[in-house]
């Protein structure tokens, strides 16, 4: 499996008063990881990254397609104009069905713009027009219904253990999960321009919690694949 840390280096994400994003996600990724490897032994974890460094998203599909990865987690952290709103929520690739989650798309998409020669290396996608999500709308793919089980076991352990406030799963089109061939999720852990949320999600404990719920529904969703086969 692939888990990935969103943003990093001269990327930094979204941020709250103090907390930057790309510090967030690397941590929850890292915790993730250390749960699966300590106690689901023979699951092969790989980061995208494991320091404070960018990672174009092009690249970041590549490593989970190059090593026939079965499972994509990508862990990102969320911002809203409104400091009001808090809670965690778990995307899958599809058509956008809200303005809202066409709007943490186009925001985590945009990364791309840094990248030299993006128009080449992302086939002329614009994340800030409209017409190019059209692409997205025909992409459900084979991997849709896995997708969508293992996000709402993350949001089930959000709300159900971890006492978060989950705002459930939702689809946009995200180039990064697009371009993966395997289930895959992006995972909104919270929202950096809430004051408690920020506080939260800088905290070790917060982490821990985060990082221990996405654990037990990779743990939980491979109990359940491997009954059936």
């Amino acid at each position: 499996m692939v888990i990935d840390a969103g943003h990093g280096g001269h990327d930094p994400g979204t941020h709250g008063v103090k907390a930057l994003e790309k510090h967030i996600t690397l941590s929850v990724a890292m915790k993730v990881g250390n749960y699966i490897k300590q106690n689901v032994p023979g699951v092969k974890v790989i980061y995208t990254r494991t320091d404070d460094r960018y990672i174009a998203l092009d690249e970041r599909a590549n490593i989970a397609n190059k090593n026939k990865a079965d499972l994509f987690i990508s862990i990102h952290a969320n911002a809203l104009g409104r400091p009001e709103v808090y809670g965690t929520e778990t995307y899958v690739m599809g058509p956008h069905k809200a303005d809202g989650n066409m709007e943490v798309a186009k925001r985590e998409n945009s990364v791309i713009l840094l990248d030299a020669n993006h128009e080449e290396r992302y086939e002329g996608f614009d994340p800030n027009t409209p017409e190019s999500y059209i692409l997205f709308s025909l992409a459900q793919g084979a991997y849709q219904e896995s997708s969508v089980k293992f996000a709402d076991l993350i949001e089930s352990q959000f709300k159900d253990r971890v006492g978060r406030r989950s705002l459930g799963v939702k689809q946009a089109g995200f180039w990064v999960l697009w371009r993966t061939s395997m289930p895959s999720v992006l995972v909104e852990v919270g929202y950096l321009t809430n004051p408690n949320e920020e506080k939260y999600l800088a905290s070790e404990q917060g982490q821990d919690l985060i990082a221990s719920g996405i654990y037990r529904a990779f743990k939980e969703y491979k109990n359940q694949i491997e009954s059936v086969n």
